[in-house]
């Protein structure tokens, strides 16, 4: 699938965010993964498709996937020495299952460290759920790797993962 266009969601969007991560959390419950067994975080949706860091992908002018990409390195999981700062995070990707298996969630990862590189960062980062091993495997798969899990009592996610963006930093200054 090549023909995708990726842009930053709209506010009047946020129906479409939420059918899709709706759509992939009735999936994982056929599954019988307890991952996103809630319903949407609708105001932190909204916050980040008003600061332009929640993106949806299209194919042939309707969506089919959404993530969020931003700087917010949540405290409980990345630490002052993980460098927080020198990476971009990924949160709440989903993708169509009449998309999946079509690599659109790889592509979407490329294109997510494409902009952490434009932006100057080393890393691409995120957090898993910490038991769901067929997403461990897929973020593997897409060149990622997995740093460690973060265990903790209120939190279902804290597997850490990272991949270079191929940016070199300057060690010089």
């Amino acid at each position: 699938m090549t023909d995708l266009l990726i842009r930053a969601g709209r506010p009047d969007e946020l129906g479409a965010v939420e059918a899709l991560l709706r759509e992939a959390s009735a999936w994982l419950a056929s599954r019988g993964i307890d991952q996103w067994q809630y319903p949407p975080h609708r105001d932190r949706i909204t916050a980040a498709l008003e600061q332009g860091v929640c993106f949806l992908a299209f194919k042939d002018g309707a969506p089919i996937a959404t993530m969020q990409v931003d700087d917010f390195a949540d405290p409980e999981f990345w630490t002052p020495d993980d460098q927080p700062d020198a990476a971009l995070y990924v949160h709440r990707m989903a993708v169509t299952r009449e998309t999946a298996g079509a690599g659109v969630g790889g592509m979407l990862l490329d294109w997510a460290s494409e902009r952490a590189a434009a932006h100057g960062k080393r890393w691409l980062r995120l957090d898993a759920w910490k038991d769901n091993q067929g997403l461990h495997r897929f973020y593997k798969d897409a060149g990622f790797t997995r740093l460690r899990i973060v265990d903790l009592p209120h939190r279902r996610s804290g597997a850490l993962f990272q991949r270079s963006t191929g940016l070199v930093p300057d060690i010089s200054r």
